[in-house]
């Protein structure tokens, strides 16, 4: 096995692997950062599977009848977090505001332009498949519903929402979702970043006005929470005392009926209080190569990459 840090890594099969013989003896893994690159290698021959297409790049996998179209994902949340709403100043603060730009974004509209309408709709940041999540429904694309909202919370021209951050690299989805705001009168300045510039910023609380963010743990409705939802976790820029509390008592909680209700609680308290805006769990398209047999994508639900490796199958 080899690894040059951003360039490739290659893994030799362990032929005496417990589970099964893997089928492919070897693998490299290319980075790729942009698409278009990423499918002209696939179409080359140069890669046998071309992860995280873009749709117009998917497109072109459609239509090409040597390659193949496949989806995984369903991990990542895709989600507007209010920065602000912690400041009574801002007008984020007011709930109405933060359910005004929840109605205000067509959810499914994004979802065929950026991913062909492989990623579902969600109503939590706590993907439904998780253990003790709310599989609550999405918010609907209501956007009379939002400028109701709106005038009632004072805001009935609108206002100047501040900073719209998009999660590096998906500016175009996040650009969408202004596009949304702006139509119902809440006018943001779309900010894109280096993601480890953005990732420092975030995790240091630097960043003010809204973020079009992603979140990816894995495991159970509390390890999906612990860095976002309490006090205490990374990229919680405020919380609320009484969910603090709450999540305190589930992590000490041995009866797992006791803790499934704690989590269920807090996931209820922060649906009634507009604590985000799910926008939906995330599945993107990927385009897999003629010499591919099995790309073994979503063998492990919901894990996006390929795997388990020794599933992976070329053809013979």
């Amino acid at each position: 096995m080899s690894h040059t840090p951003g360039v490739e890594l290659v893994m030799e099969a362990n032929e005496s692997y417990w589970r099964k013989m893997p089928s492919v003896k070897r693998l490299v893994y290319k980075s790729v950062p942009e698409a278009t690159t990423r499918l002209a290698m696939l179409k080359r021959g140069e890669v046998d599977l071309a992860y995280l297409l873009d749709a117009p790049q998917a497109q072109e996998v459609k239509r090409d009848s040597s390659l193949k179209l496949a989806f995984s994902g369903g991990i990542g949340t895709f989600f507007l977090d209010f920065f602000d709403m912690w400041d009574p100043k801002s007008p984020w603060h007011d709930k109405r505001v933060r359910q005004a730009a929840s109605y205000a974004i067509d959810r499914r509209a994004i979802s065929e332009a950026e991913t062909l309408g492989a990623s579902k709709p969600t109503g939590n940041i706590v993907p439904r498949t998780f253990e003790f999540a709310i599989p609550f429904e999405p918010d609907p694309y209501d956007p009379a519903k939002a400028k109701q909202l709106l005038t009632e919370a004072g805001y009935a021209n609108g206002f100047d929402a501040g900073d719209l951050h998009a999660y590096p690299p998906y500016d175009s989805a996040t650009e969408a979702v202004a596009n949304y705001l702006a139509a119902v009168g809440i006018r943001t300045r779309v900010r894109t970043m280096e993601r480890a510039a953005f990732q420092s910023a975030w995790a240091t609380k630097k960043l003010r006005g809204v973020c079009m963010c992603v979140l990816a743990l894995y495991g159970n409705a509390a390890s999906r929470m612990a860095e976002w939802v309490p006090g205490t976790g990374t990229f919680a820029y405020g919380s609320f005392p009484d969910v603090d509390d709450l999540y305190k008592r589930q992590a000490v909680e041995t009866d797992k009926k006791k803790r499934g209700e704690l989590l269920r609680q807090i996931q209820q308290t922060l649906h009634d209080r507009v604590r985000f805006a799910p926008i939906w769990d995330y599945t993107w398209p990927s385009g897999v190569g003629p010499r591919v047999a099995e790309p073994a994508l979503m063998m492990i639900n919901p894990y996006p990459w390929s795997a388990p490796l020794e599933e992976v199958k070329l053809k013979k």
